[in-house]
């Protein structure tokens, strides 16, 4: 008898060791134009988001984060390679050219084959075993070539069949979880639904809810559409709940651009620009009993989500990649300042992305420079006192040393920046 319970302690602490050991899976869920202050938890006053409430008081959340670039394909680039665009060289969403035309079908080819040739997240990841499953927006071509093992993008217009998720259906991403376990494999997935952005056509109990909130229809469809998405990261999390997933799966959120949605529809200083309206988006990194839960105004960045995941799994980012561990506290300390550079929607060439570079923008502390690339002149903003960019203080005497100080930074990272380019 005394050998038989041995015998099952011993088999209970090798189980024990096996899951304990069992490399985390990684959920990451990407919004698509979606403002940093149109969460519940970011203080909006009608927007309701109880799932990324709950996930964000769960989650390492960094109320300060950042994308380096303003429109959608640069900057899910951006996240999945862990490179500035510049460096992966995807910096626009369309090449030039009419669509279809032998200019632009060859720019595409380019850009595909710029992603083909990174040492992407996913393709990463591959090395060690994970298979991975890309949903939702993908810009290049079939989700192979971003080294996805899996996915439901097959090479239309920034997402094809992808963009049935969210919308239409959760139940690949559960089908691919369940393969994966069955085959006992750790496992990434990418959610990036094309939501909330247009077309805004949330439900109508959803557009019902927020028309009695605004006189305006605009706002009220992308009120409806935030709340949508808000359920469809309820869906998933709950999924993992209920599969017993949570403890050994990080859970990363991101958007991949803001808007500031008028009530006439438009969307200025948002997408497109340097200003925060496009650039800043609540980061969250949630690993159960690995991650404790707080709220941070520490800088962060859409480029340091690879190398943390990285490192995380004991793994080393590659030499390029220049965005810090968001796990080290140290790291977080020592950094005080990033950058970011805002680029034309269609490009012209797409092994020179700096010619089509329109804006530089650099933040110190709250300190906020914005430099165009053309004959107008910077902008500076206070960031703490003056959050939504309203009180250009370059013109100000007062402002004229954090002035100069800051462009001396950014100066220095252009010129690096451009050496860099400059020699292929």
């Amino acid at each position: 008898m005394k050998k038989l319970v041995l015998l099952v302690l011993g088999l209970v602490m090798f189980v024990t060791r096996l899951y304990a050991a069992a490399p985390p899976n990684i959920l990451l869920m990407i919004s698509d134009d979606l403002g940093w202050s149109d969460y519940a938890f970011m203080g909006h006053p009608q927007v309701q988001t109880p799932c990324l409430d709950k996930l964000a008081a769960q989650s390492l959340t960094f109320r300060r984060g950042y994308v380096p670039s303003s429109l959608c394909c640069p900057s899910l680039a951006a996240i999945v390679t862990g490179l500035y665009p510049h460096q992966n060289k995807i910096f626009c969403n369309y090449p030039a050219g009419r669509v279809g035309s032998k200019e632009e079908l060859a720019g595409r080819a380019a850009m595909i084959n710029h992603m083909k040739a990174l040492p992407t997240f996913p393709r990463l990841l591959g090395e060690q075993g994970y298979v991975s499953f890309q949903t939702g927006k993908w810009w290049h071509g079939d989700y192979s070539s971003g080294g996805f093992t899996h996915g439901m993008s097959k090479g239309g217009h920034h997402g094809d069949e992808g963009l049935d998720i969210g919308r239409k259906t959760m139940q690949p991403i559960y089908n691919f979880i369940a393969d994966a376990r069955k085959n006992n494999k750790p496992w990434f997935v990418w959610y990036a639904p094309m939501m909330p952005h247009k077309p805004y056509n949330p439900p109508q109990k959803l557009l019902d809810k927020y028309k009695g909130r605004t006189d305006s229809i605009h706002l009220a469809s992308y009120w409806g559409m935030i709340e949508w998405f808000d359920e469809t990261c309820g869906q998933l999390l709950d999924h993992l709940d209920r599969q017993g997933l949570t403890n050994n799966t990080i859970v990363v959120y991101l958007t991949d651009n803001g808007v500031i949605v008028q009530p006439d529809g438009s969307f200025p200083r948002s997408k497109l620009s340097p200003y925060d309206g496009g650039l800043r988006t609540p980061i969250m990194i949630r690993w159960p009993g690995k991650v404790p839960p707080r709220m941070s105004d520490d800088l962060a960045m859409s480029i340091d989500l690879a190398p943390t995941l990285l490192l995380a799994l004991g793994l080393k980012p590659t030499p390029a990649m220049q965005g810090i561990n968001l796990l080290d506290a140290e790291a977080l300390k020592r950094r005080t300042a990033i950058y970011g550079e805002c680029y034309r929607a269609s490009g012209r060439d797409m092994n020179a992305p700096l010619k089509d570079l329109y804006h530089w923008w650099m933040i110190d502390h709250y300190s906020k420079l914005i430099v165009p690339t053309g004959k107008n002149q910077p902008e500076l903003y206070d960031l703490k006192n003056d959050p939504e960019e309203k009180h250009d203080l370059a013109g100000k005497p007062e402002h004229q040393e954090t002035l100069k100080r800051l462009r001396d930074m950014l100066d220095r990272r252009i010129e690096i920046v451009s050496q860099r380019s400059n020699s292929g």
